[in-house]
């Protein structure tokens, strides 16, 4: 579920001609009729393409040059987009009807801009982008990558734990406050310079599940 920027300049797009009466509060933002007509004359080839795509047997870019050979929209096109529009205006209507629709969809886009934030932190080399071709490299690359963050998120969580295990700091704690914990933080991590690896060393956090001590 996307949150939309500017949703004070979205339209909502009306389901059939000469209804314009029936919403006299939302005069200011409706515009034009869906064309369902087009649709359900391109239903079978939208069904096609969308298939096609989903199984693999065609390339995107393939069928969008299709779409928009010679400067000419494709009728299957211009239809997916009056299908677009409908689904897009059903869903802010959802948005704007529904208070505790606004705050789940803020709630898990926190949480990823969050994660992607830490990312980009770890993930710093070439500003974070993978730049090469080779699929190796790539390969290497992600997995590195999921290895930081694992190692972020296990290390987060165990400092976070051994904190609240101390009943001075747990009992200070609001239930605001416990729904704000999250192991995606990064201001304590360093990640330039060199670092030694001791093998031999444990980091100082205690594991309180069957008394084990890492």
């Amino acid at each position: 579920m996307p949150r939309i920027k500017a949703i004070h300049s979205q339209k909502l797009y009306r389901p059939d001609t000469g209804i314009s009466e029936l919403y006299p509060n939302l005069q200011l933002v409706l515009t034009r009729p869906i064309n369902c007509e087009l649709i359900r004359q391109q239903y079978d080839q939208m069904i096609k393409y969308a298939t096609a795509l989903r199984l693999g047997t065609a390339e995107t870019e393939a069928i969008l040059k299709r779409f928009t050979r010679n400067n000419l929209k494709h009728p299957t096109y211009l239809a997916l987009a009056e299908l677009g529009k409908a689904i897009k205006t059903i869903f802010l209507c959802e948005y704007l009807n529904s208070e505790a629709l606004r705050i789940e969809i803020h709630e898990g886009l926190n949480v990823v801009e969050n994660w992607n934030s830490a990312n980009s932190f770890i993930f710093y080399g070439k500003s974070g982008e993978i730049s090469t071709n080779r699929i190796e490299d790539q390969e290497l690359s992600v997995l590195s990558l999921h290895l930081l963050q694992n190692c972020l998120v296990y290390v987060n969580t165990l400092m976070i734990q051994q904190i609240l295990s101390e009943k001075k700091w747990y009992d200070m704690m609001e239930p605001e406050d416990f729904r704000a914990l999250t192991p995606l933080i990064y201001n304590h991590v360093n990640p330039y310079g060199n670092f030694d690896l001791d093998m031999t060393q444990r980091i100082p956090i205690n594991i309180y599940n069957n008394s084990v001590q890492v």
